[in-house]
């Protein structure tokens, strides 16, 4: 229940992070990197959890939460990367 709220609050987030993205011209290119490192996404999720008192100074305080979360948890990764391709499409 806890990760299906998580994910359900993220997902406006992940909608911003992905226009970004497409925007810039590395939504596929993030994927990738996301599938390549895999379990090492949770060393990510530790810098962002210590860098978060820099982070906060430029990066809202929900961004930043979701993107550690995002990172601590393979079920969000696999998930955001699904919806990255996808979103891609349309």
């Amino acid at each position: 229940m806890c990760y299906t709220l998580n994910v359900t609050a993220n997902q406006h987030i992940w909608r911003i992070w992905a226009q970004k993205l497409h925007r810039w011209g590395i939504s596929e290119i993030t994927a990738s990197l996301l599938e390549v490192l895999g379990p090492l996404t949770i060393l990510g999720a530790q810098l962002v959890h210590l860098g978060s008192p820099i982070l906060h100074r430029t990066v809202a305080d929900n961004q930043i939460s979701a993107l550690a979360d995002l990172l601590e948890e393979p079920v969000q990764t696999r998930a955001f990367i699904t919806y990255l391709r996808e979103s891609d499409l349309s």
